[in-house]
C-alpha cells in the first residue's frame, strides 16, 4: 500500500497545496498498481493459452517481474517449463494428426511422443518427417518395454500421468522397430501412423494425411489437372461411371500428384491378423527389404500397389519406391520447394525431406501453433503479419518450435 503523510515536519504546505499532493501520491499509487495488475493478467493469460493447467503463485509471479522487464518472451518460457505445456497443451495440439477420425481422443502413443520430444529437445523440426527418432519412456518408471506390436507401453505413461517432459527418452526406430536406417521416416514410419495410415488401402492415406497435417492442405486444395498423369496408377479408373470427362477434369487433378509421390511408401504395410484381431490393435510396421518379394506382385513392391489392376490395365504399375514432385511446376510450385533438393528420389525419407522443406511447412507449423495458442484462426491483417513475422523467426531459430509457441503468446496476451 502507498502512503503520503503531508501533515509531517518535513512538508511546511498550504491546505490547498496538501490536496494537490494528496492526489498526486493517490495517482501515482494507482498507477502503479494497475501496471502491476496489468503485467500479472497478462502472465496468467500466457500460461492459461501454453500450459493449460493452474498456475503455481510464484510462477506467476516471476512471469509478471519478466513481463514488468519487457521480457515477455522470457515469461512464456517459463511457462513452458511447466509439465502442463506437455502433457496437456502439445498432446492435444497433436493428437489429431495421428489418427484419420482427427480426435483428441485417443491413447498417447509413439507419434505423439515423438514431436513433443523433437519439441522439447529444440530439434530441428523438419525432421519429424524424415529422420530417425523415437521417444519412449524412461526405462527407470518401470513401464512395460516398448513394443512394435502394442500400444501399452506409452498407455502405461499416461495412465500412470508420468511428466512428458520429464520421462521421455531418445532411441532409434531401427533398433525399436526393427526397420533399416533407410526407411525411417520420422512420424510417418511410427506404429502410430502406420496403424492409422498404412493399414489396408494403397497408402495413399498416409500422403494424404501427411499433407493435411504438416502442409495444412487436402488434395482438394492443390488439385492441377494440368500434370502429366502416366504415373497414375491401374485401380483408378479413367471413365468413372463411364465418364471420362469425370476423371480429366477432376481425379486427374489429385492422382497426377499425389501418386509419384505416394510412391515412396511402395515397400510398406501394416501387418495384422484381420480374424483375431480386426481393429488391428496388435499390428505391426513391415517394410520390405531387397530381398523380400512379395507373392502377388514378384517384387518387392507390396500387394496393395498392384490391386484391381483391371480398373484400367494400361496405368502405371508401380515398379519400386521412386517418387518424383510433378507439383514443382504448375500453380503448386507456389507450396515453396526447396530448390536445393532434386524434387526425386527413393523411399519415404527423401520424400519426407521434399515436403518438410517446403515454405508450406514452415508456414503450417505456425498457424496451427497460433490456433492452439491464441484460440482462433488468424484472420486480421496483424495476424497475418505477425505469421509472416513468426515464419522468419522460426526459420531463424533453426526451426525450433517452442520460439512460435512463445511468440504466439506474447502476441495473444493482450495489452
Amino acid at each position: 500500500m502507498c502512503k503520503y503523510n503531508v501533515n509531517s515536519k518535513s512538508f511546511r504546505l498550504t491546505a490547498s497545496l496538501k490536496r494537490i499532493v494528496a492526489v498526486i501520491g493517490l495517482i501515482f499509487c494507482f498507477s502503479a498498481h494497475v501496471s502491476y495488475a496489468g503485467s500479472r493478467e497478462q502472465a496468467k493469460r500466457i500460461h492459461d493459452r501454453l500450459v493449460g493447467t493452474h498456475a503455481q503463485e510464484s510462477t506467476l509471479v516471476s512471469m509478471a517481474s519478466d513481463i514488468s522487464a519487457n521480457d515477455a518472451i522470457g515469461a512464456a518460457e517459463t511457462a513452458m517449463e511447466q509439465d502442463g505445456f506437455y502433457n496437456v497443451t502439445l498432446k492435444n495440439m497433436i493428437m489429431p494428426w495421428t489418427n484419420e477420425e482427427q480426435t483428441v481422443f485417443a491413447p498417447l502413443n509413439d507419434y505423439v511422443a515423438l514431436v513433443i520430444g523433437v519439441i522439447r529437445d529444440d530439434l530441428d523440426f523438419r525432421r519429424i518427417l524424415y529422420d530417425d527418432l523415437l521417444y519412449v519412456g524412461d526405462s527407470n518408471l518401470g513401464l512395460t518395454d516398448y513394443s512394435a506390436t502394442d500400444n501399452n507401453h506409452y498407455e502405461e505413461l499416461e495412465n500412470q500421468n508420468r511428466s512428458l517432459k520429464d520421462n521421455l527418452v531418445r532411441f532409434s526406430q531401427v533398433t525399436h522397430l526393427g526397420i533399416p536406417e533407410q526407411a525411417t521416416a520420422g512420424v510417418m514410419t511410427t506404429r502410430a501412423a502406420a496403424k492409422s495410415f498404412f493399414k489396408d488401402g494403397t497408402n495413399r492415406a498416409m500422403f494424404r494425411f501427411t499433407l493435411m497435417n504438416h502442409l495444412c492442405t487436402d488434395l482438394e486444395g492443390i488439385k492441377d489437372i494440368t500434370r502429366p498423369p502416366d504415373r497414375i496408377r491401374q485401380d483408378v479408373t479413367r471413365s468413372p461411371g463411364g465418364d471420362s470427362s469425370i476423371f480429366l477434369n477432376n481425379c486427374i487433378g489429385c492422382h497426377s500428384g499425389m501418386d509419384p509421390m505416394a510412391q515412396a511408401y511402395a515397400y510398406y504395410e501394416y501387418e495384422y491378423d484381420v480374424d483375431t484381431d480386426p481393429d488391428a490393435l496388435n499390428g505391426r510396421l513391415v517394410y520390405n527389404l531387397t530381398d523380400d518379394i512379395d507373392e502377388f506382385t514378384g517384387i518387392r513392391v507390396q500387394k496393395k500397389y498392384h490391386i484391381n489392376a483391371n480398373n484400367f490395365k494400361y496405368g502405371f504399375i508401380t515398379p519400386d519406391d521412386r517418387w518424383d514432385n510433378y507439383w514443382r511446376e504448375g500453380d503448386n510450385a507456389l507450396l515453396g520447394w526447396d530448390e536445393t533438393l532434386s524434387g526425386g528420389g527413393n523411399g519415404a525419407k527423401s520424400m519426407g525431406q521434399e515436403l518438410a522443406h517446403s515454405e508450406a511447412f514452415a508456414q503450417c507449423q505456425v498457424k496451427k501453433v497460433f490456433k492452439t495458442v491464441c484460440l482462433r484462426e488468424p484472420v486480421t491483417e496483424d495476424d497475418s503479419n505477425q505469421i509472416d513475422t513468426m515464419v522468419t523467426s522460426f526459420k531463424g531459430s533453426g526451426y525450433k518450435l517452442k520460439q512460435v509457441f512463445a511468440e504466439s503468446a506474447v502476441y495473444c496476451m493482450g495489452d
